[in-house]
């Protein structure tokens, strides 16, 4: 993975967990702990999509979709793991 694709990935996963964060009310880490999950959540986005067989192409745009569905799922998870405690 080349250093400008992974940067670029960090900085869309950061935004799409800002976005996540506002979707889920509630159910964030504060800013810095979403843009965290949201970086995460772009790996995961990514790999979800790829393994489900969607696509729904290419772009900034497209690509933050699909980390804010990553972040989300991300927040899910992270929810149901803190509610357990």
């Amino acid at each position: 993975m080349e250093m400008s694709h992974l940067l670029y990935i960090l900085l869309v996963g950061a935004v799409s967990g800002w976005l996540a964060g506002k979707i889920r009310q509630g159910y964030g880490f504060g800013l810095f702990g979403n843009m965290a999950v949201g970086i995460l959540g772009a790996f995961v986005g990514e790999w979800l999509f790829r393994q489900l067989g969607i696509s729904i192409g290419g772009g900034t745009f497209n690509r933050i979709v699909t980390s804010v569905v990553g972040a989300l799922v991300m927040l899910f998870l992270i929810g149901l793991i803190k509610s357990r405690r």
